[in-house]
């Protein structure tokens, strides 16, 4: 699709936006070099900005021999964004200042029975009316709500338009939420989320070409590929948990047979614990949370069980994340997501020898293999930059300063 010359303002006004968020105080100067945008686009986007109150002036910095610099840095309370991770078996939600510090946060735990749209639905709007009340945000500050879906998303047109793990087809999930959050919506999948969070945040921050793993009950790829969220044609790009790793292997959700995700995802990894081990006291059969939390204690404790589990998960992990080095030649690959945090670095270690016994050696020898660094939930907050995206997109003309001194091209 080709991009508009108002998308084109908007992701100057985003990447404005978010390299002053990522340096606290800075000046148009430094933010101009950091963009390599022109310094009058930066002035003209600084004060569009600072009108719509999401920055604020904060004073001045002596320059080599010229006249000193005005500082700007965002403006806090100049708004609310919220973020929502809808997992499989759990709903999390964040509240965020326009700094992207939580002030909020809420959780609605989704039982296997819980999975039709409108229960759903009413977990999501009951976790977004928690964090509302408890931050005291009045509702006109609120500037949107992300929301990170599951599986194949359509994000244009607000559709969840397939979650094989719930067996769900074209569902319109922003009309149905629109019926009970008076909020902006904007939807996408926790790939894109858990991709930008990096990008902002994370380990991901300053390289051009990153891949963000998602392991949590499904799995996925988010790309990051010349320093750009990749979506593909019909924002499908990453269901790499989707692509056959074994002929004719486990049955996927997907109707496909062999896919990734069937060995490394959490179902999965409790049926290689169950291959090996199916007394195993760390085997919960109705509840992966407390299966992949026990794998992780037992790796801790250091039980035989949980490390030849880990060790075997890794293998097929790590055949895996070979392909995409070899593929995408990335700069870095970050773990994501719960199943990696509950594993750990135990896992990162057998991924990185499993990685190095099948990728080739000039692409691994430039692509770091990390856990992902960022302390809080990355799909929330990743999920939380796509409202602020959309609040930054329907900025209309009447809020752009027109003063001569602001002018400038976008």
């Amino acid at each position: 699709m080709k991009r508009t010359s108002r998308d084109i303002r908007t992701a100057n006004r985003y990447g404005v936006l978010r390299h002053i968020v990522a340096r606290s105080t800075v000046s148009r100067q430094e933010v101009a070099a950091a963009t390599e945008l022109s310094l009058a686009t930066v002035a003209n986007l600084v004060g569009e900005l600072l009108d719509l109150g999401m920055l604020v002036e904060v004073g001045y910095e002596d320059s080599d021999g010229g006249r000193p610099r005005g500082l700007v840095a965002v403006n806090s309370s100049g708004g609310a964004l919220i973020g929502v991770d809808v997992a499989e078996t759990y709903i999390h939600v964040e509240l965020f200042d326009l700094a992207l510090t939580v002030l909020a946060r809420a959780d609605e735990e989704l039982r296997p029975a819980e999975n039709d749209p409108a229960r759903v639905v009413a977990h999501i709007a009951a976790a977004v009316s928690s964090v509302v009340e408890q931050a005291d945000v009045a509702a006109d500050r609120v500037l949107g709500v992300g929301v990170s879906m599951p599986g194949q998303v359509d994000r244009e047109g607000g559709v969840s338009v397939f979650a094989p793990n719930w067996d769900w087809h074209d569902v319109p999930l922003l009309r149905l939420l629109a019926e009970h959050i008076p909020y902006p919506l904007h939807l996408d999948n926790p790939l894109r989320a858990c991709t930008v969070a990096e990008q902002w945040f994370g380990a991901a921050r300053g390289r051009n070409d990153a891949v963000v793993v998602n392991l949590g009950t499904g799995v996925g790829a988010g790309l990051a590929l010349g320093g750009t969220l990749h979506r593909g044609v019909s924002n499908s790009a990453g269901e790499w948990g989707h692509t056959t790793l074994i002929m004719d292997g486990r049955q996927c959700h997907c109707g496909n047979q062999g896919c990734v995700e069937t060995y490394v995802g959490a179902p999965g990894i409790m049926r290689n614990l169950r291959e090996l081990s199916p007394d195993s006291p760390l085997l919960h059969p109705d509840d992966q949370t407390a299966t992949i939390e026990a794998l992780g204690r037992g790796l801790a404790e250091g039980d035989p069980v949980a490390m030849k589990v880990v060790r075997a998960t890794a293998r097929y992990l790590g055949a895996a994340l070979a392909d995409l080095v070899n593929l995408l030649n990335p700069e870095v690959i970050v773990l994501s997501s719960w199943v990696a945090a509950a594993l750990g670095e135990p896992l990162l270690a057998e991924v990185r020898e499993a990685v190095a016994v099948r990728a080739l050696r000039r692409p691994l020898a430039n692509t770091e293999i990390v856990l992902c660094p960022i302390p809080s939930n990355p799909v929330s907050l990743g999920a939380a930059t796509f409202a602020l995206e959309g609040s930054l997109a329907s900025v209309g003309l009447k809020n752009r300063r027109t003063t001569p001194r602001n002018r400038g091209t976008a």
